[in-house]
């Protein structure tokens, strides 16, 4: 395979167009369904205007994805393992979202259901990639980049059960991002534009597949953007985890994706902080309200002012881990 730019915006172009044909096909179907978001009591009061608009609409994001990352990247098993991982953690959220939406179930899968099913992934992924290896930049299949510091660190025995902590607290960190319209498809949009840097350094096969991940984005992005004329629900969010964390498995680079997923990673700190320090003072709270976006938002942040704001600070990170990335070869 001929790995140039030209087969990331290859990839990138036939994810778009597929997604932009799918999404005013699936959106009158899934309002027809009757497939409507619920939104939080508790929560902002702008946001109750949302209640009905359809959800689930990740699977057009997966359906473009995997259609221009299988087209342009046959036979690599590096991208069907992304490939696999990110289906397996859709269905996931598709089997949570049908259970809501269908079932009237509020909570979805239990939390064991969704904990176990996340580590039955994680852990078959962490598995092929320890028995497969990717010696990329003259690295050992157990080894990571560090930010700004040459060479790599081996994590020898604790490879596997890192990646499993990686991929699952990853997964979790990016279904959290996705609250506010637009955030989580652009915010990803542009973690996916650093893998296609290093994708492209790598010479690894997932150029053409990183692409893709960002144009099936960029497209939904036109529906999904405020206001939403339809959400990904957890069949797009726990998808796109899955994706990122895949990829930056077999990159060599989790430690950037913390970097460059900021927002996740910000997300996700802020519940364990509000739900830890809401327990120990039996009652109190640290934000207004968690994930951190919303507490933005009753901090008198407008939506799209947030979404500007978290898109914005991700760009710079990315930028950033450009720079870290290029000092750590």
């Amino acid at each position: 395979m001929d790995l140039t730019i030209n087969t990331a915006i290859y990839g990138a172009l036939l994810a778009f167009l597929a997604t932009v044909v799918l999404c005013p096909i699936l959106i009158p179907y899934l309002t027809k369904l009757n497939f409507g978001q619920n939104v939080r009591g508790d929560g902002p009061k702008s946001h109750l205007s949302k209640a009905g608009t359809p959800t689930m609409g990740g699977i057009v994001i997966v359906i473009g994805y995997l259609f221009s990352s299988v087209y342009f990247t046959k036979g690599s098993t590096e991208v069907l393992a992304v490939n696999l991982v990110t289906l397996s953690f859709g269905i996931i959220g598709f089997i949570d979202d049908y259970i809501k939406k269908v079932k009237k179930r509020s909570l979805g899968l239990t939390a064991m259901q969704k904990i176990i099913s996340q580590l039955l992934v994680a852990g078959a992924f962490a598995w092929f990639v320890y028995n497969n290896s990717h010696p990329y930049f003259g690295l050992n299949t157990t080894q990571i980049l560090i930010p700004f510091v040459k060479g790599g660190f081996d994590l020898g025995f604790m490879f596997i059960p890192a990646v499993i902590f990686i991929v699952v607290g990853g997964v979790n960190s990016v279904n959290l991002t996705d609250g506010l319209d637009g955030l989580n498809s652009g915010v990803t949009a542009l973690v996916a534009v650093f893998f296609v840097y290093t994708a492209l350094t790598a010479g690894s096969p997932l150029v053409p597949a990183a692409g893709a991940a960002a144009g099936s984005l960029l497209a939904f992005l036109l529906f999904n953007s405020h206001p939403a004329r339809v959400f990904m629900g957890d069949t797009g969010s726990l998808a796109l985890g899955g994706f990122v964390t895949s990829v930056a498995v077999i990159l060599k680079s989790p430690l950037f994706l913390a970097l460059v997923g900021i927002i996740y990673v910000a997300e996700a700190l802020s519940v364990i902080i509000q739900v830890g320090y809401f327990k120990l003072t039996h009652g109190k709270r640290v934000f207004k309200m968690a994930p951190i976006h919303h507490h933005f938002e009753l901090s008198g942040f407008t939506e799209t002012k947030v979404v500007s704001l978290f898109y914005i600070i991700t760009a710079i990170a990315v930028l950033i881990g450009f720079l870290g990335f290029s000092e750590a070869l």
